[in-house]
């Protein structure tokens, strides 16, 4: 008897795990909810609705862009954390989800270990975008005009711990100048302190900017990347214009809540990985300077592992930390 309700209860766990083995290869049955930890417009954004309209078209589901903005990140990035590891919450993710819990007290969140990577979508060119008004010509000229008025020049960023702050701190450490930096939370009031000149420059992920460079409204002056992009193939490096090998990586890709299950993972990791290799995905990342870089999941979390050991270094050196 005892033997029997053993195996009444190996069957009844067999067919457990066959049912759920077989709803996550049907996947996805329902909508699916892409969270962006930053409003419209910035570069994740654009990543996002991307991918997330392409995914829709192939599963026939609804992909829900959701954008989430606050705290530089941080909020969007506990959302994506506490979401159930279903598959029916992904998350648009770069930098700002490594770097803004090592600015908090009690981050609300661990960036590596409350994840699942699932693929890295793109690298995004910095471009260090400057005020019409600004009398510059590259950045030696950018650099000795600071120097000659220190704490008098200011930056702007997308908020504290966004990939345009990271990247700013960086440019502030290697140039050796005192510069002020200015957080903003609306991108479209950024760009009329800039057009204003009481912003003076910015060093932001270069799709979310294209638009103001196509209408000359911004000037740019050079790109964080070491070699010229095809996007402004007449814009120099920084590291050819006045700080030699100097970079700044910016990065996105689709995360999923820790224990998502692996075979929904690599669905994703694989279809994405083609939606990013069609000729349509590639030219409309060209137009707004974005380049896809697809990989395994493995590749995407030794990547972000990576970004967080360099983060930690500049939030200790510069002694950065939210406000």
């Amino acid at each position: 008897m005892f033997a029997a309700k053993a195996t009444k209860a190996l069957v009844a766990v067999v067919r457990l795990a066959a049912g759920a083995a077989a709803a996550q290869d049907k996947y996805p049955t329902r909508p699916v909810r892409m969270i962006v930890p930053f409003p419209a417009g910035f570069a994740s954004d654009f990543l996002a609705r991307v991918v997330s309209q392409k995914l829709g078209e192939l599963y026939g589901q609804q992909f829900i862009v959701d954008n989430r903005p606050g705290g530089g990140g941080i909020i969007g990035g506990g959302l994506i954390s506490k979401a159930a590891p279903d598959g029916y919450t992904l998350g648009m993710v770069g930098q700002p989800h490594l770097m803004n819990p090592l600015m908090q007290k009690e981050a609300p969140y661990r960036p590596l270990e409350d994840i699942t990577p699932v693929i890295e979508v793109a690298a995004l060119p910095s471009t260090l975008v400057i005020a019409p008004s600004l009398q510059v010509k590259s950045i030696s000229e950018l650099i000795a005009l600071a120097k000659s008025r220190p704490g008098q020049l200011n930056f702007a960023s997308g908020g504290i711990g966004t990939s345009s702050h990271i990247a700013g701190e960086l440019f502030r450490s290697a140039a050796g100048i005192d510069v002020v930096h200015v957080p903003f939370r609306v991108l479209g009031d950024a760009f009329t302190e800039m057009v204003a000149g009481r912003v003076h420059y910015y060093i932001i992920p270069l799709p979310a900017v294209m638009p103001m460079l196509k209408e000359g409204r911004l000037r740019p002056l050079a790109v964080g990347t070491l070699k010229r992009t095809p996007s402004l193939p007449d814009v120099p490096t920084i590291s050819d214009s006045g700080l030699p090998g100097f970079q700044t990586d910016i990065w996105f890709g689709v995360v999923a809540p820790a224990k998502t299950p692996p075979t929904i993972v690599m669905k994703l990791n694989r279809d994405i990985t083609a939606i990013l290799g069609t000729a349509e995905t590639r030219e409309l990342f060209l137009r707004q300077g974005a380049e896809g870089t697809p990989g395994t999941p493995e590749e995407f979390q030794k990547r972000m592992h990576t970004e967080y050991v360099r983060l930690q270094k500049l939030v200790r050196d510069a002694g950065i930390s939210a406000q």
